[in-house]
């Protein structure tokens, strides 16, 4: 079967490791099943995996990808939750210890999987599982925002971004968001933002919570735009993971600095069933065959995107 997948891995040139070509079947150990890919999306993780992080070399060659929509064998259409508990209790991604779903098919957990609604295509399924899901959890669990309320939204036009601006938006939150980039400001004022902020301009009013996922660029400013006693909830640190901690204005302000990582498969039922009870719509930057995932992974490495990459087998 045609797949994409890691060869090699290199820190410096992580595209010359990326190789689509023909891969064995998958065979499904006990308790997966083998899914016909409908449609993938891309992620940032399928491009740091090529560096080197989250894949062990060891595991090389691997088909990249953790999120997909598609077909069993029976016919049922779904949604894959792409993470997989492991013996020990552990987990991990789809395209970490277990073949991913950048492929014709793939072999997933079948506890893991969720119907797809009629209402939402393959391509704009295959957008939940991992960006929509992180900012779902980020909007609604961990930062427990509520209508009404204000959220600020670091890097509008990364998936997640992209995902919180338009959930938040949905459910009744005023979203700032910020970019260095004036067809990304434009943009999220089109998806719902409120208000669209130069990087590091002040906020028009103090937010209950920032969704952080850009890092060392935005942190003092997500610190700066909180008011005291909100949250900063973090998913991300595509430009550094170690900006000064400024911890003076955290205990003072009684701020709260709270991680996230991924959803559960609950949460992304949940997510499933607000797309289609509010009509809400992941946002495609394009839709590609899987014949051109080394170009569309050039474009999410550059960051040049707004919404989702889709490949389509």
């Amino acid at each position: 079967m045609l797949a994409a997948f890691a060869r090699a891995q290199d820190a410096d040139d992580p595209l010359s490791g990326l190789e689509v070509g023909e891969r064995p079947e998958p065979e499904p150990p006990e308790g997966f099943e083998v899914v016909e890919v409908r449609a993938a999306a891309l992620n940032h993780h399928d491009y740091w995996a090529l560096r080197g992080v989250g894949l062990d070399a060891q595991r090389l060659p691997m088909i990249l990808g953790s999120d997909a929509a598609g077909v069993t064998a029976d016919g049922r259409e779904v949604i894959v939750h792409p993470i997989v508990e492991d013996p020990d209790g552990s987990w991990s991604l789809l395209s970490e210890r277990q073949p991913g779903t950048l492929a014709e098919r793939v072999a997933v957990p079948s506890a893991g999987l969720v119907d797809k609604p009629a209402e939402l295509s393959f391509e704009e399924a295959a957008c939940l599982p991992t960006a929509w899901l992180t900012a779902y959890r980020m909007l609604f669990v961990r930062a427990g925002l509520r209508p009404g309320q204000r959220v600020l939204v670091q890097g509008a036009g990364g998936g997640v971004a992209t995902a919180a601006i338009v959930l938040g938006r949905a459910a009744g939150l005023e979203v700032v968001a910020t970019s260095r980039a004036d067809e990304r400001l434009e943009r999220a004022l089109e998806l719902g933002a409120t208000h669209a902020i130069r990087s590091g301009e002040r906020v028009p009013a103090r937010v209950d919570a920032v969704i952080e996922t850009v890092g060392e660029a935005t942190w003092a400013h997500s610190l700066r735009s909180v008011r005291e006693g909100g949250r900063v909830v973090v998913a991300g640190a595509t430009t550094g993971a170690n900006p000064p901690g400024e911890l003076q204005r955290v205990f003072i302000r009684e701020l709260d600095v709270l991680g996230s990582s991924m959803g559960t498969l609950e949460e992304l039922r949940e997510l499933v069933r607000t797309c289609v009870v509010a009509d809400v719509r992941p946002v495609i930057d394009s839709v590609r065959p899987l014949s051109e995932a080394r170009d569309a992974l050039a474009r999410v490495a550059e960051g040049e995107e707004v919404g989702k990459l889709v490949l389509v087998p």
